[in-house]
């Protein structure tokens, strides 16, 4: 019996870089949220564990795929696990700022939990997901957070009931950037531009929300930012093309990078506003990535 599960797409809607760890790791706090958009995970239960990847992108995936990781520390966790083989169509472009390896790893988790109703309580999930990156926690979690630490602290945040899923935007000029380089980016600046970046200011920008309407949670990001778009920019001047593409938009409240990039999103009052807006920036750039979408709005 298969069981599939969608790896939607992370967006973080702000990040701030609190400053470096003794192990080299970054402590951080992003406002994180989903798309209705992601790749897929299939998961056919049985004795062969084979990896089969597939997709527009699949191609682009370099190195051990975190799938394969994934399944080494499953059978770790709990030989008895009945495992199999997996198929990822892989939709979201790599090293995008997106989270999709992670997305990709925390949608196998929830796959292999549902093959094993029996079994799923005695696994350490969280744990397990800390284990194979940053953002997996966030991803198995699967709803708007607040994270800190190196993501493996989460505030849940729940879809606000007030507001409609946020519509959007996600654009990426299909060149990939690897989160590590953003981060060397950043640690290689001179002190006063890491401070300017976020990085050492020692302080959390506060608590959020909860946001009464649209204009509060756009203010909010807005006043937040992103600490990595600067460095990101640096390194692929390209990603300030794709933030303006974006803004210049009409119904564009806000244009932001995600992540450590170089994808960025804008949002708009509506849907219809930003189907409009892919339409344009498609004519306009038909050899970038351009999808529009719902995010699923912060509480």
């Amino acid at each position: 019996m298969p069981f599939r599960e969608i790896a939607r797409a992370k967006v973080n809607l702000t990040l701030t870089v609190l400053g470096r760890r003794p192990d080299g790791y970054h402590d951080i706090e992003s406002l994180v949220t989903f798309a209705a958009i992601g790749d897929r995970v299939t998961l056919h239960a049985g004795s062969d564990h084979l990896l089969t990847t597939a997709g527009p992108f699949a191609a682009d995936i370099e190195g051990p795929n975190l799938l394969e990781r994934a399944l080494t520390l499953l059978r770790e966790a709990d030989p008895a696990l009945q495992l199999g083989a997996v198929e990822l169509e892989k939709t979201l472009p790599v090293a995008a700022g997106l989270g999709g390896g992670s997305a990709d790893a925390a949608a196998l988790l929830r796959a292999v939990q549902l093959a094993n109703p029996n079994r799923a309580d005695a696994i350490d999930w969280h744990g397990l997901a800390a284990r194979l990156g940053a953002d997996v926690p966030v991803c198995l979690a699967g709803v708007p957070a607040l994270i800190r630490g190196v993501g493996d602290r989460i505030e849940p945040r729940g879809a606000s009931h007030r507001l409609s899923p946020l519509a959007c935007v996600l654009v990426n000029p299909r060149v990939p950037l690897p989160t590590a380089q953003v981060f060397r980016a950043l640690a290689a600046s001179s002190p006063s531009s890491r401070t300017a970046w976020g990085e050492g200011t020692g302080a959390a920008p506060g608590t959020t929300g909860p946001f009464p309407d649209l204009e509060a949670l756009v203010a909010y990001i807005g006043a937040r930012g992103n600490d990595l778009e600067p460095p990101a920019i640096a390194l692929l001047p390209i990603i300030a093309d794709v933030k303006a593409a974006l803004a210049a938009q009409p119904g564009c409240r806000l244009a932001a990078m995600s992540g450590s990039g170089p994808t960025c999103f804008g949002i708009f009052g509506d849907e219809a506003s930003s189907v409009r807006a892919a339409d344009a920036i498609a004519r306009a750039q038909p050899g970038w990535w351009i999808m529009p979408t719902r995010l699923d709005c912060p509480a």
